[in-house]
C-alpha cells in the first residue's frame, strides 16, 4: 500500500464521505492494462485475428483492448510496427469521445507523447489535418516518433506556448483537445513518484496553468466547434470547478452532454458549486451559434 500525502487524504475524505474507504481500496486492486489499434494500417477484425495476445473490450472505445499483466505486447514486433499503441484504458477516453470528423482541422494542444494524437489521426482517416503540439523540447521526441510509427500523413508537430500558436491559428481549428498538465492524483497508483511531484507542485498552480491553456484554446476555436478538457486528477479545483470558471467568463460557450457509457461517472455538481451543468467525467464545450 502506498503512503498517500496527508493533505490529499484529508481532502478526499472531505470530498468522498462514506464512500472514502472504497476509494482507498481501490489502491490495492489490480491495474487494467490496454492496447489500442492502430486503424490506419489495418482494422480491428485483422487485429484480432493476428495478435496472439487475450483480449478484451474496453467499453468507450471500439479499438481499445484490454489484455492481462502477463502478457509482453511491448515486445511483440507488431509493436515496433506501429500496428498498436499501449495505453491506459481511461487515457483512450478523450480521444474516443471528442467528435472527430474526417476532414476536420483539429488541434491536439498538450500532445506528447502522442497516445491521443494518434488516436485522434486515426479518425481523421487521413483527411483534414491534425497539429499536435507540446511545450516540451524532451517529450516532443517521443511526440513525433509516435506519430511517424503510425504512419499519420496529416499532422503536424508544433514544440510552442498556446499563447504563441493562439497568434496564428485565430479561430481556425474544429475540435480542439486539451489533456491538461495537471496535479495528477489519479497517477499515484500507477506511478508513486508522482506523489512527490504533487507535494512539489500544488494544485494551485496547476490551475493557474490551465486557465492561461484554456483562454488560448478559446482563441483558436472556430464559430461552432468543440474542445474537449481532461485530467488525470481528482482534484475540483483542476476539474469541476475550472470548468465553471471559463462557462462563466465564456456565456459564448456552452457544456455539451456526453454520452454515458459503462466506466463513466458524471461529476459532481456540488463541487462545481452550481446546480444548473450537466456535468460529464469528462466536459465538451463549444461555442453557442
Amino acid at each position: 500500500m502506498i503512503k498517500l500525502p496527508v493533505e490529499f487524504e484529508r481532502r478526499m475524505i472531505q470530498l468522498l464521505g462514506e464512500e472514502y474507504p472504497k476509494f482507498i481500496e481501490s489502491f490495492s486492486d489490480p491495474r487494467h492494462y490496454g492496447l489500442r489499434i492502430n486503424t490506419l494500417k489495418w482494422s480491428v477484425e485483422e487485429a484480432l485475428h493476428h495478435l496472439p495476445f487475450e483480449l478484451s473490450a474496453i467499453d468507450w472505445v471500439k479499438e481499445g483492448f484490454y489484455y492481462s499483466e502477463n502478457e509482453r505486447p511491448a515486445k511483440h514486433p507488431y509493436y515496433q510496427a506501429g500496428l498498436y499503441y499501449i495505453q491506459e484504458p481511461s487515457a483512450m477516453a478523450p480521444g474516443a469521445t471528442i467528435p472527430i470528423m474526417p476532414g476536420d482541422r483539429v488541434l491536439d494542444l498538450c500532445a506528447a507523447p502522442g497516445g491521443k494524437s494518434t488516436q485522434v489521426a486515426a479518425r481523421l482517416q487521413g483527411k483534414g489535418v491534425l497539429v499536435s503540439n507540446d511545450i516540451s523540447n524532451e517529450r516532443i521526441k517521443a511526440l513525433v516518433k509516435n506519430i511517424e510509427l503510425f504512419g499519420v500523413k496529416n499532422a503536424i508537430v508544433t514544440n510552442e506556448t498556446p499563447d504563441k500558436l493562439a497568434t496564428v491559428f485565430e479561430q481556425y481549428f474544429d475540435k480542439i483537445l486539451i489533456d491538461a498538465p495537471c496535479s495528477g492524483e489519479g497517477m499515484f497508483r500507477k506511478n508513486p513518484e508522482m506523489i512527490k511531484s504533487w507535494e512539489q507542485h500544488n494544485v494551485d498552480s496547476c490551475v493557474v496553468m490551465q486557465k492561461d491553456i484554456l483562454e488560448e484554446a478559446a482563441k483558436m476555436l472556430r464559430d461552432g466547434g468543440y474542445i474537449l478538457y481532461s485530467t488525470c486528477t481528482f482534484a475540483p479545483e483542476e476539474n469541476e470547478k475550472q470548468m465553471a470558471r471559463f462557462l462563466a467568463t465564456h456565456p459564448e460557450f456552452q457544456l455539451c452532454p456526453i454520452d454515458e457509457v459503462s466506466g463513466y461517472q458524471r461529476g459532481n455538481r456540488l463541487w462545481g458549486e452550481t446546480e444548473d451543468l450537466p456535468w460529464s467525467i469528462l466536459s465538451v464545450f463549444g461555442p453557442i451559434t
